[in-house]
Parts: C-alpha cells; structure tokens; sequence
C-alpha cells in the first residue's frame, strides 16, 4: 500500500518526514510525500503568539487528515498542541533526539561570554524568558525564518547569538563553527523538544498499524509525561513553559516549570513515577506547580 504522509514545505519539515518515510520504505512500503503550506509558513512576518501559536504549524495538515487527502503528518512534538482535533491520534514517536538547546555565537563561548547588552535571536517566549531570567542584560530580539535563513543573519552580523533546538541543526546535518549545548540545568526544553509525532486518524487501524512499527517505546513515555503536564496546566501560547522528562529504568522522571515574560518569576519542580503510568507523572508535575502559584502566572499569560 502507498501512505501519503503530508508535510510542510520547509527544508527541516521535509527531512524529518523524509526520515519517518524511509524508515517505513525500509519495511516494504511505499510512502509518498505531501507538502502542505501553513498558516505558520504564510505568515512569516507576525510574533507567532499572536496568532494562534505553535499550533499554526500543524493545522492544515490536521484538515488534511480529517479530510482523507493525506494518511499521516510528521510534526515536531513542540510543535502540536496539547489536545488534538477529534478524531486524529499520535500514533508513533520514533526514537527521541537531543532535546537541549544550543547557543550559536559568530565568537565562540557560552552564556557567560556574552558581552553585556548581547542582542539575542530567537522565536520562543520560553528561551526569551529563562535567558532574561539567568542574563537580564541581554537584548532578547524576535527572529522568525527556516534554519537557514536564521543562520545567515547571525553570519551577517545582524545578531551576537541565537538559540536554537539542537535536533533541528542534527537532522539537516548542519555543524556550525561555534555552537554551543546548552545544559537542561541553563535553559530547560520545551514540552516535546527533539520528539517526532505522527498523527493519524484514529479510526484508521490499516496506517495504525503501519506507522505504530516505528513507535519508541522511552519516546513514548517521555512524549505522554509532558503532553500530560502541559494538558494539565492549560498553558496558553503566551505563557513560557518547560518541561522534561526522562524514561530511567522502571521510573519516568521530570523537571517543569512555569515562568512569567521577562524571566523574574520561574517556578520550578521535579516529579517521578513508574514507566507505565507516565501521564500521571506530568499531571503530578503540573499540579506541584499549580500549587506554588503557576496559575496566577498562566492567567497573566492568558491577559496578554
């Protein structure tokens, strides 16, 4: 049988459906791709928050699904949001990249070597907020764009760094000079950071169960903790959120947080719990959270 898997147009979008399709022609099938323009691809010139978020992303390809023109939808995890459309379901996570940061300098060095008053690029109210929250001085700047397009402006001078996902740069095998990890300890990940989610309907038990053979089963875990917390907090677009969690034998453990715009409130926590009831772990999470006062944090959020 042919899987049309729908994908956006982006060159990162298109490798990493490319790498769930190979992976599933290396069992024998056949996979046709799908390019799909969002409105997130469309409206490349808005802060994305203001428009309905991440979610912007994924929405068309999700009307295709429902609309039987294509079979499945390779997203970036971080990317979806916290409850799907009716009808539709993450049926596989392939095995997780690394989830952390990287900080791209055209000097070399880390946050620490940033001259005072550094501009900084990036597109997430997350990093804007945890790098506020450790190097207030810095410049925090707005940059939207693909990979490439990001890293040419930091070429041209036209920033002293950016923070990136590493995953991205990993899946274009892209090695740039001076690129710096960032610890989980310094800029905790998103919700679903270096995890590919691939959504189909749910009705549909034929590319169920096609696309369930690349399923990974500590992705898995992993993905279903923190889509769990970030369910359970009601995060909107306008809140920075954080959050991690880590299969380690039996027990899937956890780091979240909830922080306001400019960094000076963070409220963090840990959570663990067995590896069969990983929900329950982010769902504990948030609520740990909650009860230091997140929400008041979230609703602010929800104001802006």
């Amino acid at each position: 049988m042919t899987l049309r898997f729908g994908t956006r147009g982006s060159r990162l979008a298109v490798a990493q459906s490319s790498h769930v399709a190979d992976a599933l022609r290396a069992r024998g099938l056949e996979v046709e791709l799908v390019t799909i323009r969002t409105s997130g691809d469309r409206l490349v010139d808005i802060a994305l928050a203001d428009f309905g978020g991440k979610a912007l992303f994924v929405k068309e390809i999700e009307e295709a699904l429902l609309d039987r023109r294509v079979d499945a939808g390779v997203h970036s995890l971080k990317d979806m949001p916290a409850v799907l459309p009716e009808g539709l379901c993450l049926a596989a996570f392939p095995a997780r990249e690394d989830p952390r940061d990287v900080l791209l300098t055209r000097a070399g060095g880390g946050l620490d070597d940033l001259p005072r008053g550094a501009r900084v690029a990036t597109s997430s109210l997350r990093r804007r907020a945890l790098l506020l929250a450790r190097r207030p001085d810095l410049s925090v700047e707005p940059i939207r764009g693909n990979v490439d397009t990001r890293l040419r402006k930091l070429d041209e001078g036209l920033y002293d760094a950016m923070v990136m996902a590493r995953a991205g740069l990993d899946r274009l095998g892209l090695k740039p000079e001076h690129c710096h990890v960032l610890s989980v300890q310094e800029l905790l990940p998103a919700v679903g950071q270096g995890i590919l989610g691939v959504e189909v309907r749910a009705a549909d038990q034929r590319v169920l169960d096609a696309v369930g053979s690349l399923d990974d089963g500590a992705a898995r875990a992993e993905a279903l903790a923190e889509r769990a917390f970030l369910r359970r907090l009601g995060a909107g677009c306008h809140t920075p959120v954080a959050g991690l969690a880590r299969l380690a034998g039996a027990a899937v453990e956890m780091d979240g947080l909830v922080s306001s715009l400019d960094g000076r409130t963070v409220i963090r926590g840990r959570a663990a719990g067995p590896a069969n009831r990983p929900e329950s772990v982010g769902e504990s999470l948030a609520g740990d959270l909650l009860s230091k006062g997140a929400r008041a944090i979230l609703d602010e959020g929800a104001r802006s």
